[in-house]
C-alpha cells in the first residue's frame, strides 16, 4: 500500500463472475464497455457445465444462459438467434418492452424496461395528447405504490380502440420500448482489453477462479504449517519447562542457547521467549497435541487439494452451488417473441368519423360531419356554386382530380369545416394555370373508379394508384390538347355493371364495365366512337357517363326536360365498346347529364 506497511491485492477474490451478474458500463480512452446483467442461477449452471466440459461451445453455454436478465419484469423482445449472435461477436443491441394488461376499458402497464422512469413515460404520452397526435387516449394516471411498484393507467377514448395497435404506437414513440447497447469489452487474464464472446469470458473467469482458490489454499497451508512449527516449539518448552526457565534466567543470549540446546529455529525460539509466565501453566501437553492433530489433518486436506485438479474443480463447483442456492432466483426478464412495433401514421391516429367533402366550381373545399347532408343549404362566395361532393371517413385521404387529368391528395381531417366558405384548394396544391377541377374521391385504397375524357377514352383505376405526395399532383389521365377530363365514377362490381356514355349529339352507348382495361395511368381505350375531326374542333364530345347495374333505369336530362329509360328500353342502346351508339329520341339531342335510378 501507500506506506509499505500492508500488501495491496492485485485482484479481488470472487466466488462468482460479478462483472456479468451486476453489469457495468463505462468509457475509457478510445474504448467503451457495456455489459448487461445476467441471472445468477443461469450463470452458475453455465460455469458448472464448463467445469465438467472444458471444450464447451457458445451454443452449449447458451442452453443455460438464455440472455441478459435485468432487475425489471419487462420483456426482452430480441430474438434468441440475435442474442446468441451478440454473445458470439461480443457486440450488438438488445430491445426491452414494457408489459401491459387490460382491466375493463383501461390499459395497465405493470413493468417498465430497465432504467425507464414511469413519470418520463407519462410525460411523453401526455405530450402527444397535448399536440393532438393521440386523440384515441383520454386519460393517464400513475397508480404505483408499495404494493404495485409499477402501475401506469392509460384510458382509451372508447372500447372500440384497438389496444394492441395503440400500444404498438406507444412502444415505437416512447420509452415503453428501449434499446440497450451490448459491448463485451473486458480486460482478460492477459491484462489486455478485448471484445470477447460470452463463453470465452466465462472460461477466462474460471481460470482466474482456479488461480484464486489455489492462492487461497496455499496461504491457508502456510498458516497451518507455521502454526504447527510453533506448536512443536511450545511442546518442547512444556516438556522441558525447568530447563527453559533456567536458560532464560541465567543466559545472556537465551535465544541462541535455546536454538542450540533444543534444535529450534529462530522463529520457534522467538515464540518461546515471547511467552508470558502466566501462560506457562496453560501449556498443557494434551491441548497442544490436540491442536497439532487437528492442524495436521487440515494440512493433509489442503495438500491433497493442491495436488489434485479434480478436487479443485469439485471445490469450485461446491462453492458456486452454495451461492446459487443461497442467492439465486428465477429469471425476471422473460425473452418473448414479439412483432416489431410501428408508429401509427397521422391518418391512423385520426378518429374515423363520417364526413362529407364539398368542392365548389371555383375550387373552394370544406368538410361537413356526417353523411346524407342537405348540401343545398350551404352558401358559397359570389359567382360560385357547388361542383361536387363525396362522402367518406375522416381518416381516408381526399383525392382531387383536375380537368387536365392530374390527381392531388389531401388530408381530409385537416380540411376546413363546413362553417364559412371553406378554403381555396390552391393553398394546398399547385395545379397548372388555367385548369378547373373535375371531381373529388374519398374511399378505401382498394376501391376502383372509371376515369374518362371528353374525347371518349377511359380506363378503370385503383384508388391507391391515384395517391400523390407531390403538391404538383400526379398525371393519371393522358389528354390531347383541348380535351378535358370528366368526373371519376365509382365501379362497385366490374363483372356485372354497365357504363352509359352519352355524347353532345344525343348518341347513347351502353357497354359492360368488364370490357374496360385496368390501368395505373394513360389514355385508356375508346369507349364510344366520336368523329375525330369534330372532337379536335370541339364540336363533338362526351357529355356525361353513368354507372348502372343490370336492373337500373337511366334518367337523361336535357335542359329542364328529362327522359326515363328502364332496363328493357336500355337494351336498344347496348353495344360493343367503341361503337357509335344510338340516337336518343327527338328533343334529347342536347343532353346535359345522366343519372341512375335503382331498379
Amino acid at each position: 500500500n501507500f506506506d509499505g506497511t500492508l500488501q495491496e491485492p492485485c485482484v479481488m477474490p470472487a466466488r462468482l463472475p460479478a462483472l456479468l451478474l451486476n453489469a457495468t458500463s463505462g468509457i475509457a480512452v478510445g474504448m467503451a464497455t457495456d455489459i448487461p446483467p445476467h441471472n445468477l442461477t443461469e450463470t452458475g449452471a453455465a460455469i458448472i457445465h464448463i467445469i465438467d466440459h472444458p471444450k464447451a461451445t457458445l451454443e452449449d453455454v447458451c442452453q443455460y444462459i438464455q440472455g441478459p436478465d435485468y432487475c425489471t419484469h419487462a420483456e426482452i423482445i430480441t430474438p434468441r438467434k440475435e442474442i446468441i449472435k451478440i454473445y458470439q461477436e461480443g457486440r450488438g443491441s438488445l430491445r426491452m418492452r414494457a408489459t401491459y394488461a387490460k382491466e375493463g376499458n383501461d390499459i395497465i402497464i405493470n413493468a417498465l424496461p430497465f432504467q425507464v422512469s414511469g413519470s418520463k413515460v407519462l410525460e411523453q404520452i401526455a405530450d402527444q395528447m397535448q399536440k393532438k397526435k393521440l386523440s384515441m387516449v383520454t386519460d393517464l394516471r400513475d397508480e404505483s405504490d408499495h404494493e404495485n411498484l409499477t402501475r401506469l393507467v392509460i384510458t382509451p377514448r372508447s372500447g372500440k380502440v384497438d389496444t394492441d395497435q395503440l400500444m404498438h404506437h406507444l412502444f415505437a414513440t416512447t420509452d415503453l420500448e428501449r434499446s440497450y447497447r451490448i459491448n463485451l469489452n473486458v480486460i482478460g487474464i492477459d491484462g489486455k482489453p478485448q471484445v470477447k464472446p460470452l463463453h470465452i469470458m466465462l472460461k477466462e473467469w474460471l481460470e482466474y477462479r482456479k488461480a484464486t482458490v489455489l492462492r487461497r489454499t496455499k496461504y491457508h497451508l502456510e498458516k497451518v504449517e507455521s502454526r504447527l512449527h510453533i506448536l512443536d516449539a511450545l511442546l518442547i518448552a512444556f516438556l522441558n519447562i525447568d530447563d527453559v526457565i533456567n536458560i532464560i534466567r541465567n543466559e545472556d543470549d537465551a535465544k541462541a542457547v535455546l536454538m542450540e540446546r533444543f534444535a529450534l529455529s529462530e522463529k520457534q525460539a522467538e515464540a518461546i521467549l515471547e511467552l508470558k509466565l502466566r501462560q506457562l501453566a496453560k501449556l498443557e501437553e494434551v491441548k497442544i497435541r490436540s491442536e497439532q492433530k487437528t492442524l495436521e489433518k487440515e494440512r493433509k486436506t489442503l495438500q491433497k487439494l493442491l495436488n489434485s485438479d479434480a478436487r479443485l474443480k469439485t471445490l469450485i463447483k461446491k462453492e458456486i452451488l452454495e451461492d446459487v442456492n443461497k442467492f439465486g432466483d428465477q429469471r425476471r426478464s422473460p425473452i418473448v417473441k414479439r412483432q416489431e412495433a410501428k408508429a401509427l401514421s397521422e391518418t391512423d391516429l385520426v378518429p374515423s368519423e363520417a364526413v362529407t367533402v364539398i368542392l365548389s366550381k371555383k375550387g373552394w373545399i370544406r368538410t361537413v360531419k356526417g353523411h346524407n347532408q342537405d348540401i343545398s343549404r350551404l352558401t358559397y362566395k359570389a359567382d360560385d356554386k357547388l361542383l361536387c361532393f363525396a362522402e367518406g371517413r375522416s381518416h381516408q385521404p381526399t383525392i382531387c382530380m383536375d380537368s387536365s387529368g392530374r390527381t392531388y391528395t389531401l388530408t381530409t381531417h385537416t380540411l376546413a369545416s363546413g362553417r364559412g366558405y371553406g378554403e381555396p384548394l390552391t393553398g394546398r396544391i399547385a395545379p397548372p394555370a388555367g385548369v378547373s377541377f373535375a371531381g373529388i374521391i374519398i374511399d378505401s385504397e382498394e376501391a376502383n373508379y372509371l376515369l374518362t375524357s371528353k374525347a371518349g377514352y377511359g380506363f378503370v383505376v385503383c384508388i391507391k394508384d391515384l395517391l400523390s405526395r407531390n403538391k404538383n399532383g400526379k398525371t393519371i389521365l393522358t389528354l390531347s390538347e383541348g380535351i378535358t377530363a370528366l368526373p371519376p365514377k365509382k365501379i362497385e362490381d366490374k363483372a356485372h355493371q354497365l357504363v352509359a356514355i352519352v355524347s353532345n349529339e344525343g348518341r347513347l352507348l351502353i357497354i359492360p364495365v368488364k370490357e374496360l382495361p385496368c390501368m395505373t395511368r394513360g389514355k385508356g381505350n375508346k369507349l364510344i366512337n366520336l368523329a375525330q375531326t369534330k372532337v379536335i374542333a370541339g364540336e363533338e364530345s362526351v357529355m356525361d357517363i353513368c354507372i348502372l347495374s343490370q336492373q337500373d333505369s337511366l334518367i337523361v336530362y336535357s335542359g329542364r326536360r328529362h327522359l326515363s329509360l328502364n332496363a328493357e328500353e336500355l337494351n336498344h342502346y347496348r353495344g360493343e365498346r367503341g361503337r357509335r351508339g344510338n340516337k336518343l329520341p327527338r328533343g334529347f339531342q342536347k343532353v346535359s347529364r345522366l343519372d341512375r335510378l335503382s331498379g
